[in-house]
């Protein structure tokens, strides 16, 4: 790889990331300090994000050349609408640590059932993972609340299998920025149905408005192609492993920006779930190689 090449990976992988983590300072701040409610900033998120990627499409091929299915659209909805609902009750940083933390084990677990086997310091990884998840959502000195910690991850599960299927259609050739742009699009219509049924609390103003349009265009619909940008760069494990820097991005923008503390629970759980992922990757990554045995 020439060295611009090797630049021009880490900046789109660094912009990937900090739009990822705007993801979720985004929605809290919207759902914490704006009138706007949890559907409403779902349908404005994937509406938005669907008109910027349609128009990426359109400006990239000349034609609107959009793909997709309706399994992913479904996954791509699910993700959302947990996700903002989530982050009502949330902090940034445990909202980033609980999704990202279903994303990995999500992912991990269907390679299990796949008949992928885990070596042993891999299992240690995922053990020392689980027991950060357990370790968060115990009773204590303040947990996070128990429905919106299940709400979030069930939208880590949701983007998981959202990224399988992905990974299954990238490999048979389809274009992943005018899969995402149709996913997007096909979920649109889902969204606007749970806003219809959500309707009597519904509310917003111009600030909450115009964070779920900044949510859904730039760092979920621009940041998804920026994203894809870097990926053929990167092997697997490592754009598995950037991903783990995403709900630390997260915790200092919360805790600069909201004005959200870092409490004690937040950082042992961190240490260990993101530490744990990070063995069973870097244990993967070295088997691949060669260079461990077992």
């Amino acid at each position: 790889m020439r060295l611009d090449d090797s630049k021009r990976t880490i900046v789109l992988t660094t912009l990937a990331m900090l739009a990822f983590a705007a993801n979720s300072l985004l929605c809290r701040e919207a759902l914490k300090h704006t009138a706007i409610d949890a559907a409403s900033f779902t349908s404005l998120r994937l509406l938005s994000g669907a008109v910027m990627l349609w128009i990426i499409v359109r400006w990239r091929s000349g034609a609107s050349q959009i793909d997709g299915d309706w399994r992913s659209a479904g996954a791509l909805f699910v993700y959302a609408a947990g996700f903002s609902f989530a982050y009502r009750s949330l902090s940034a940083a445990t909202g980033a640590l609980l999704l990202y933390g279903a994303i990995h084990a999500t992912m991990t677990g269907h390679g299990i059932a796949s008949g992928e086997r885990l070596q042993r310091w891999q299992i240690v990884g995922l053990l020392i993972a689980l027991a950060g998840m357990v370790g968060l959502l115990l009773p204590g000195l303040a947990p996070p609340p128990l429905g919106a910690s299940l709400l979030m991850l069930t939208s880590g599960v949701a983007w998981g299998i959202y990224s399988l299927l992905g990974k299954s259609n990238a490999n048979k050739g389809r274009n992943p920025i005018n899969t995402t742009a149709g996913n997007f699009l096909r979920a649109v219509p889902l969204a606007v149905v749970l806003s219809l049924i959500a309707a009597p609390g519904a509310s917003w103003d111009a600030n909450g408005v115009g964070y779920a349009l900044l949510s859904g265009a730039i760092t979920s619909g621009l940041g998804y192609v920026i994203w894809y940008e870097a990926l053929p760069a990167l092997r697997a494990t490592q754009a598995a492993t950037v991903q783990l820097c995403v709900p630390v991005l997260t915790a200092l923008g919360g805790a600069i920006l909201l004005a959200e503390p870092i409490t004690l629970r937040i950082i042992v759980a961190s240490a260990a779930i993101l530490g744990g992922i990070g063995l069973l990757i870097h244990h993967h990554d070295s088997l691949k190689k060669g260079t461990v045995t077992e």
